[in-house]
């Protein structure tokens, strides 16, 4: 697969974020047990160099499905895995919707399930929230902490205000990128995204940010405009170790139209050094 510049998404990435459970580009899927839900894992194969394995956790009203890209762009020097939430993608549905702080404790008994060292934990936009959770309360899991397009603004706190900044959104995305979101909404349906946008606007991340202890990186894109500047330098600043990384071109899902820029940021991240090789 060749490298996705900025801003863009064409069909052959398209055919990959679609492929599962089918092998493609070095992917897999496999389902395990967690707390009492059949759980779905997009994953690649170990390239055996004993760097530490990348988590990558996904939006709401999404799946593993759009984080394709970046799985793949990150698989040539990591192991990567991609759960699908409770309720998303291929996972079975709960009978309710998960908020933040569920979600997280299901996310860490899938790094016990899967017996993870101390992983690099990326989540992207809500599953940034979902990351934040799990690395203040679960340190000892998690090596390094990626905040891709993280939710949710406190001046935008509201489900009208965040739809209102999607659709926005909508307008500087890739357009094959809406294949995914219509497969994605029905497979979960539009009742639980519904639920999982008001359980974000009342979660208050700044309480989580502030108690993440892991070298930490905040990525957006230049046109994001559900992550206005204000906010992606309110996230950065209460994260304890934390840096900023602005991709040019790209709006909020710059995790799928920039995979290269923000594969390349998670490898500097992890590069040694002694903040990350003494935990």
């Amino acid at each position: 697969m060749k490298p996705t510049p900025s801003g863009h998404f064409g069909p052959t990435e398209l055919r990959l974020a679609m492929a599962a459970p089918r092998p493609a580009a070095g992917l897999t899927s496999d389902w395990r047990l967690v707390d009492g839900l059949r759980t779905h894992t997009r994953r690649s194969t170990t390239p055996g160099t004993g760097t530490p394995p990348v988590v990558l956790v996904h939006g709401l009203a999404v799946s593993h499905r759009y984080l394709t890209p970046l799985a793949v762009a990150l698989a040539t020097t990591h192991p990567v895995y991609v759960p699908d939430l409770p309720g998303f993608g291929l996972t079975e549905h709960p009978d309710g919707a998960y908020d933040v702080q569920r979600h997280a404790a299901h996310l860490a008994a899938w790094l016990a399930e899967y017996r993870l060292p101390p992983v690099c934990l990326l989540g992207h936009s809500f599953g940034a929230e979902v990351a934040a959770a799990l690395a203040a309360n679960h340190p000892d899991a998690v090596r390094a902490l990626v905040l891709a397009g993280p939710t949710s603004d406190p001046s935008a706190r509201s489900r009208t205000a965040q739809f209102g900044r999607w659709l926005v959104d909508c307008l500087r995305e890739a357009p094959l990128q809406a294949p995914i979101l219509v497969r994605d909404v029905w497979n979960a349906r539009p009742w639980r995204v519904y639920a999982t946008v008001s359980h974000s606007v009342r979660n208050p991340v700044e309480g989580d940010l502030v108690r993440v202890t892991a070298p930490t990186l905040v990525v957006t894109g230049d046109r994001d405009p559900v992550v206005p500047a204000p906010w992606r330098d309110e996230v950065t600043r209460l994260v304890p170790d934390a840096r900023l990384v602005v991709v040019p071109g790209a709006a909020h899902n710059v995790v799928t139209t920039a995979p290269t820029e923000v594969a390349d940021a998670c490898r500097r991240l992890l590069a040694p050094h002694p903040a990350l090789s003494d935990r």
